[in-house]
């Protein structure tokens, strides 16, 4: 009925209704409209988006979805901060901030595009800029480029996105999106950095909107410089590995974008800040010539006394600053601290062209030296070249690096080496070359290096040795109870924070997260912590012998255990030292017992409780010519004597995960030794000092009860 009558049809689709209450809807409608009109809450005066249709378009582009959130802003908030705003439809106080909203994000997000740093000016400025500089580049071409806004855009493709970022949330078509970020009514405003959320709770105007986003960033980023403090600032760049930054400038507060700019790059290098306007940086600014007319940015690398690369420019823009920093990331000679930097310096060839080799410098730390290296970083100033990077590492920091390099040969002990290797995937394979006499740095090993590298450029398969290295260990990161206390800390501060701004019934999870754990923190660490202070200044260590060995291990009382060192007459006064060193701290405890048992009194009863851990100490049959020459000095073993098992470690050796691995990592090793003439066990083959290198940590894991144990049918006798 409804289809065929053309004028139902109509009022149908119009009103929803097939006619009968067209009245009434026409009322409604007109009445809505008046209470619009009334209140001036006319559509089309407040351009409010009662419906998506109407929705701000300045605000599209910045539209944040759940998935885009987690997976592509968090990451990128390591890099820079967000500021984030939720608004919803019908939300008459979205429309009040959004003029001020819409000024402050389109002059945040200019920061990370063609901003220019100095003078205190935030627009472009098309004025020359110059750069001087110890590498390639020339004043003359720089000047001319300083004139084609976007010409250093091609220069480099290892730039950082720094910046500010904007987002928007809707909240009612992105609520999971909303309630994810704590955001409970519209309009709300917050910053994101480090994948951290903070609220902003100020008025909403552009001056405290700024100075929000300047909040969220580290305190320490830039450091001020005067004439003072100016030396012990540059010289910092060996503790930290890094190069470091100077911006010299009249301003009297530090640029915003230059501090956007060092939290982009402080994984890389140091900034610091020059008020050229402030008494007491007159003689850094005479010692580096500075122009204070002019903002001039300086990177220092290994020598303070002048600069790797200078900068300058009236208008300092971000893409100047981007091509600066992205050339000068690392140190003319950089120390291997992580695997991350390894990898960056030393990158994985795509294609022939994109060969890099590394050169890398094997040495070790103190005076003797520092003749070496200083060779070394000459050599690698003098030769530097896109096709190659230069570095240097500590053996004794990176003891698996050295050793799968120089295979622990003789005549590189106690000396620097040099190793060219090329990264070949990201398992850790590398081809590689090491000079064959250790690196003194004389004109010779200069010759040589310099001629093996010739050599490289036309003859690839120079490198002909291959290893597979493992990772680096982070020798910078923080220790657990560091990072542990920070992040106590600033999970403390958003409580406190939330306090303030949030009502008890949203601050109840966080109250009871907290409370949670401090519970467990005080029932695991603290309580763990008190129970194993050591009750006597000394290690009281008995010789397990026939005499004392049915009570200090056959009947020894549920729940104790009798933790037992392996030494010769030999051996007994080192072992014993180091031995007390390693398990002083766990003497508090009244269920641990420490004694020691003499090899060459009891090896045969040593055997045989080996053979039940034949996994993790195989053992050769009797009737091997060499079963009497094992060299069992450092082992340690953790006797239960009522439930009859044991747990085993083995002596350190030096690229061993945790400890657990020792000088005979395995028999069948130490045959195919003894088949090349030369045992590899030999107690002359590793300092003694070293064989329980790591006992405290495999002690931990003891009391953890997280080791491998080996049960046995009886205990045998000692005789």
């Amino acid at each position: 009925m409804i289809l065929s009558n053309e004028e139902k049809r109509a009022n149908f689709d119009r009103y929803g209704d097939a006619g009968e209450s067209q009245g009434y809807s026409q009322h409604q409608q007109r009445q809505f409209h008046h209470f619009h009109e009334g209140f001036y809450f006319d559509e089309s005066f407040f351009h409010f988006p009662f419906n998506s249709e109407r929705r701000d378009t300045s605000d599209e582009k910045y539209l944040l979805h759940f998935s885009h959130y987690v997976n592509e802003i968090v990451p990128d908030s390591f890099k820079k901060p967000y500021l984030i705003k939720i608004t919803s439809d019908w939300c008459f106080s979205c429309i009040h901030i959004e003029p001020v909203w819409k000024e402050v994000a389109q002059e945040l997000e200019a920061l990370g595009k063609d901003e220019a740093l100095g003078l205190g000016t935030n627009v472009l400025a098309e004025r020359g800029l110059g750069r001087v500089s110890t590498s390639s580049w020339s004043i003359e071409g720089l000047r001319d480029l300083g004139h084609k806004p976007n010409a250093f855009l091609c220069v480099s493709n290892n730039q950082i996105n720094e910046g500010v970022g904007i987002g928007v949330v809707h909240a009612g078509y992105e609520r999971r999106l909303a309630h994810h970020l704590g955001a409970h009514s519209t309009p709300s405003i917050l910053g994101l950095i480090n994948g951290k959320v903070t609220f902003f709770h100020s008025a909403v105007v552009r001056e405290n909107l700024r100075q929000f986003v300047e909040n969220l960033l580290p305190g320490n980023l830039v450091e001020k410089i005067t004439d003072k403090n100016y030396i012990r600032f540059l010289s910092n760049w060996k503790k930290e590995n890094k190069p470091h930054v100077l911006l010299f400038d009249h301003m009297p507060v530090v640029p915003l974008l230059y501090k956007l700019t060092a939290f982009a790059y402080r994984d890389y290098l140091s900034f610091g800040y020059v008020y050229v306007g402030l008494r007491g940086t007159e003689e850094l600014s005479s010692q580096y010539n500075i122009n204070v007319y002019t903002p001039t940015l300086m990177i220092f690398k290994e020598h303070i006394d002048k600069p790797a690369d200078v900068a300058q420019a009236r208008d300092m823009k971000k893409q100047l600053i981007d091509d600066f920093l992205s050339q000068n990331k690392f140190l003319m000679a950089a120390r291997l601290t992580n695997q991350r930097l390894f990898q960056e310096l030393c990158p994985v060839k795509k294609s022939h062209r994109q060969r890099k080799h590394c050169v890398v410098l094997l040495t070790g730390e103190g005076d003797k030296f520092a003749d070496a290296y200083e060779a070394f970083l000459t050599f690698a100033v003098a030769n530097t070249k896109d096709t190659l990077r230069f570095a240097h590492i500590y053996n004794d920091r990176q003891p698996e690096f050295a050793e799968a390099l120089l295979m622990d040969e003789e005549k590189y002990r106690g000396k620097s080496a040099v190793v060219i290797l090329e990264r070949r995937n990201n398992a850790g394979k590398i081809a590689y070359k090491t000079l064959e006499e250790a690196w003194q740095g004389s004109n010779e090993d200069n010759f040589i290096l310099l001629d093996l590298l010739d050599q490289l450029r036309t003859d690839p398969g120079l490198l002909s040795s291959e290893t597979v290295l493992a990772d680096l260990n982070d020798e910078l990161a923080p220790m657990f109870l560091i990072r542990w206390f920070y992040s106590t800390l600033d999970y403390i501060l958003d409580c406190w924070d939330s306090l303030f701004h949030s009502n008890w019934r949203e601050m109840m999870p966080l109250l009871s997260l907290l409370f949670s754990a401090l519970f467990i923190l005080f029932g695991t660490v603290i309580v763990q912590a008190f129970s194993r202070v050591p009750k006597k200044g000394f290690v009281e260590v008995t010789e397990l012998t026939d005499i004392n060995y049915n009570s200090n291990l056959v009947r020894l009382r549920p729940g104790h255990m009798n933790v037992v060192l392996i030494l010769s007459n030999s051996t007994k006064t080192a072992l014993l030292q180091k031995f007390a060193l390693e398990v002083y701290t766990f003497t508090g405890s009244s269920s641990l017992h420490f004694s020691f048992l003499s090899l060459d009194k009891h090896r045969e009863w040593l055997e045989y409780l080996l053979e039940f851990a034949q996994d993790a100490a195989p053992i050769p049959n009797q009737y091997d010519k060499h079963f009497l020459e094992r060299d069992y000095t450092g082992y340690v073993l953790a006797l239960n004597g009522h439930k009859k098992y044991f747990c085993l470690f083995k002596p350190h050796r030096s690229g061993d995960e945790g400890g657990t691995l020792g000088a005979c990592e395995d028999y069948d090793s130490s045959l195919h030794a003894e088949a090349r003439g030369k045992s590899s066990c030999s107690p002359g083959s590793r300092s003694l000092k070293n064989k329980l290198h790591k006992l405290s940590f495999w002690m931990e894991r003891l009391l953890e009860g997280s080791l491998q144990r080996f049960y046995i049918p009886s205990w045998p006798a000692l005789d």
